[in-house]
């Protein structure tokens, strides 16, 4: 799949924060930006395969992802070249901002895993989430970010992804 420059219409230079500091940034073809949620594409946008033991993101691979202005996560749906999906991987942030062609987003640790098939639900890096201090240094927060999983979790579960995603 080519990608748009970040700079043209249509596309977005997607920007993911973890503690202050920015942990990659990659250029996204817009899909779509109702005001409330933006949907971009892009490729797997990491130098090299990264093997969760549950999913391998590599070379090929494309991203649908899903960020909302109003809700602490992101979803992000995983083809492999063919098209064929692995499944989704979801991120609890706080809500995205979009200014001057960029969407950033700050990652607040905590990740969730749906396979395609729906069979594994995995709740990722609470550790992290715990090791980061955010529960002590801003309580709202932490708490939007476990309600957030807690969220995400429940409509893996119930199959409710589809609908979330329409």
């Amino acid at each position: 799949m080519s990608v748009t420059s970040a700079d043209t219409p249509g596309s977005l230079e997607v920007v993911l924060v973890k503690a202050g500091r920015t942990r990659i940034s990659y250029p996204a073809e817009l899909l779509a930006d109702d005001g409330t949620r933006v949907v971009v594409r892009a490729p797997w946008a990491g130098d090299t395969v990264r093997d969760f033991g549950f999913v391998r993101f590599e070379k090929g691979d494309v991203f649908t992802e899903y960020y909302w202005r109003d809700r602490w996560y992101a979803v992000k749906e995983v083809r492999d070249a063919a098209g064929v999906r692995k499944g989704w991987y979801c991120d609890i942030t706080r809500p995205a901002t979009v200014t001057a062609g960029r969407l950033i987003v700050e990652d607040l640790d905590l990740d969730l895993w749906l396979s395609a098939d729906g069979t594994d639900v995995l709740r990722l890096d609470e550790d992290e989430f715990a090791e980061s201090g955010l529960a002590a240094s801003d309580p709202a927060a932490a708490a939007a970010a476990e309600k957030a999983l807690d969220e995400l979790e429940h409509l893996a579960r119930e199959g409710g992804f589809e609908a979330l995603l329409a």
